[in-house]
């Protein structure tokens, strides 16, 4: 009898997550077409769709192919890998609260960038291809470092504080970040300010192609490690017990969250609390199962994204950075999670 309970549960599950994956589907398609009409020159959908089909005027082309449809791949896509990123560093840390931007990865990333815009002569030609190695470089050391100070030689590494010492090493990187801001050039400077508030700024399609490895390659393998994950959601000990190796696995995850979120962050700069919402989202709506969970979270967040550019776009006389309607969504929600987490 509990096997029969057991699997009708699951089979509703299944049913219920097949249903949360078409309607966040259809969303993010509603939202690319919407996307795709919004901005300083208005496109009518008629107008999209005849450059769609290759009907356009030269001037329809170039702001169709050359701006806006770069840029809604890149909102799609770093919204996927800093959901993905977040929900990683939530499973491994075991805290709900945990986030690439929370845990001075994303600082980190932005350290390296801001550091090579320091020493290079020209910000209209930062080489698009060196800018997630840098970013990647940059979480990486930061990872380490956060890691070195959370790890207790015989307890290993607890949930706590890995999140408090990730807190702090954001603090100390984000004070050597305005410091440094204080010795560009004012050209150096736009560019630093404009990617520190978290505006999209890659918007060609050779930005698209510097990312979409990272996506392609690291997305599949996190996926792959949805039970691994699964199993961390249980003690040490416990793990331990089921013969997974819990410490190398999750320092393979942490190294994955981290390339993921580096190179993110080197094409969109300072976005925040797309890694915290998207998790949390997915969680509500498909449950706990990494299975669901992960590309669930991937959908949320890169619909979360798309949705805070275009806003941003529409509001583009405003001057308003994606990276601050995402703030706008984001703060509240996380104030919302913090109180409910001191509750519980």
């Amino acid at each position: 009898m509990d096997m029969i309970n057991r699997f009708g549960i699951e089979q509703r599950r299944r049913k219920r997550s097949i249903l949360v994956f078409s309607v966040l589907g259809a969303l993010i398609i509603a939202a690319f077409i919407i996307s795709m009409n919004t901005g300083t020159i208005r496109l009518s959908p008629l107008d999209v769709l005849k450059t769609l089909f290759g009907m356009g005027t030269d001037k329809e082309n170039l702001i169709l192919f050359d701006f806006r449809l770069p840029r809604i791949v890149i909102s799609l896509l770093i919204g996927a890998g800093l959901a993905i990123s977040g929900c990683v560093l939530q499973g491994v840390t075991r805290n709900a609260l945990a986030d690439p931007g929370l845990l001075g990865i994303n600082a980190g990333a932005g350290l390296a960038v801001i550091l090579f815009v320091c020493f290079y002569p020209s910000t209209s030609t930062v080489p698009v291809f060196v800018l997630p190695l840098l970013a990647l470089l940059g979480a990486g050391l930061t990872a380490i470092l956060i890691y070195s100070l959370a790890h207790k030689k015989n307890d290993g590494i607890s949930p706590t504080s890995l999140i408090l010492t990730g807190i702090a090493v954001a603090a100390g990187i984000n004070a050597a970040m305005i410091v440094l801001t204080l010795t560009l050039s004012p050209e150096q400077y736009q560019f630093v300010a404009t990617w520190i508030a978290g505006s999209i700024w890659g918007t060609n399609w050779k930005f698209v192609l510097a990312l979409l490895p990272w996506i392609v390659v690291l997305l599949p393998y996190v996926m792959l490690k949805a039970n691994v994950m699964n199993i961390m959601n249980l003690s040490d000990h416990t793990a331990a017990g089921l013969g997974a190796p819990i410490e190398a696995d999750r320092r393979k995850l942490l190294f994955t969250a981290v390339a993921l979120a580096g190179s993110c962050v080197a094409v969109s700069g300072g976005i925040g609390f797309v890694g915290l919402i998207g998790p949390h989202l997915a969680r509500t709506l498909v449950g706990p199962k990494h299975q669901h969970l992960l590309p669930a979270s991937a959908m949320v967040g890169a619909l979360l994204t798309i949705i805070a550019d275009t806003i941003s776009r529409a509001m583009a006389s405003a001057g308003i950075p994606t990276g601050v309607v995402v703030a706008v969504i984001g703060a509240p929600y996380f104030l919302y999670l913090l109180a409910r987490t001191k509750s519980s």
